[in-house]
């Protein structure tokens, strides 16, 4: 009897160890993959189009496949270089990703790492900051906008930072890439209209940190 329960308990450890993230089909590459790779790996002489660092040109998607093996994040290179207490990507100044990012990107691949978009409904009836853009920022502008390396002047980990954008009017003009600004997010096309439009609504209702 005892044997049989530790083998149910050994049994029990490798099925809780070896489970896959749950699929989500919410996760599109051209609305939540790409950004974190343009914003966190592609900047000047990392792995944009013009400088491929290492031969990786992690501002597209032929570029990043280059570094994926499908269905398999561990025997991914772009997965193995972000994950672990050292990453060795981004390298410093720039910020560690996210776990909900590294997350993201494993699920991605665990999913057949499929090219897509558009794979929600743009729903705009209700905006928070938590939910909603605090997500958005933090994977198309934080590689480019922290604290040790803030772009523009601008660090936007913060609310604070955030808010500091949104009442000197920065934000919207280089989001739309009006005339005077400079265009956001770099080496990219610009946000979809939902995020845009969802940005706008949230500064619209008084930028609120809820």
């Amino acid at each position: 009897m005892k044997k049989q329960i530790i083998l149910l308990a050994a049994v029990a450890l490798l099925f809780t160890t070896c489970t896959k993230e749950v699929y989500n089909s919410e996760i599109c590459f051209q609305e939540t993959i790409l950004p974190i790779f343009v914003s966190n790996c592609s900047q000047s002489e990392c792995h944009d189009s013009h400088e491929r660092a290492a031969g990786y040109d992690l501002s597209n998607y032929e570029g990043i496949m280059r570094g994926v093996k499908a269905k398999h994040p561990l025997l991914s290179e772009v997965y193995k270089t972000i994950r672990g207490n050292s990453p060795s990507m981004p390298r410093k100044p720039y910020a560690s990703l996210s776990a909900r990012q590294i997350t993201d990107i494993k699920v991605w691949i665990e999913m057949g790492a499929p090219n897509t978009s558009h794979c929600q409904s743009c729903d705009t009836t209700l905006i928070t900051y938590t939910a909603r853009i605090r997500p958005i920022i933090d994977n198309w502008c934080i590689g480019c906008h922290t604290a040790t390396n803030a772009g523009g002047g601008y660090d936007l980990t913060t609310y604070a930072g955030l808010v500091s954008s949104v009442t000197n009017a920065r934000l919207m003009g280089t989001l739309r890439n009006q005339s005077g600004y400079s265009a956001m997010p770099k080496n990219t096309s610009a946000l979809t209209d939902c995020d845009i439009n969802a940005i706008q609504k949230w500064i619209n209702t008084g930028y609120l940190q809820n």
